[in-house]
């Protein structure tokens, strides 16, 4: 039998791989988008709900660093102050938490729940600005009225 020589082979690309060497279609590239588009449309406000919740966590929390403070200062100092930072209780609320409320502290006026305040008492506000606005504000008294009491977790 004589050798033969294979036949030579084609530089020519098949369709499929032709195909797969183009790219994507414009079709599937606006599905794509199209896609990406809807789920971004449904986490967003998820997330805009978390952040609002985790904001209000922290000022609660700071709300209760005062109160906690504001309870030592009494026992040093026979007496509530109004004054927050330095030169009273000496706190000072995180970047992100004064970015989102400001804080005060009442001693006088009515408590969470609209009575009057009698005798030594306090009232912390936490009023929400800017993207927490929505949410409303925070109010934490002497008395341990927290208002709005759906937005206090236990």
């Amino acid at each position: 039998m004589a050798w033969t020589q294979p036949p030579a082979r084609s530089t020519r690309i098949t369709k499929p791989l032709a195909r797969a060497l183009r790219g994507f279609t414009m079709i599937e590239v606006m599905i794509t988008v199209a896609i990406v588009a809807i789920l971004v449309s449904i986490a967003l406000p998820s997330y805009s709900s978390v952040m609002l919740k985790l904001n209000r966590g922290a000022a609660a929390q700071f709300m209760m660093d005062i109160a906690n403070k504001e309870e030592q200062v009494t026992l040093d100092l026979r007496g509530f102050t109004t004054t927050i930072g330095s030169g009273g209780l000496g706190l000072t609320p995180a970047s992100d938490v004064a970015a989102n409320y400001t804080f005060a502290v009442a001693l006088s006026g009515n408590d969470c729940l609209g009575s009057s305040l009698s005798g030594p008492a306090y009232v912390i506000t936490a009023t929400a600005i800017g993207k927490q606005e929505s949410d409303g504000s925070l109010c934490l008294d002497s008395r341990n009225n927290r208002t709005p009491a759906a937005k206090w977790g236990n």
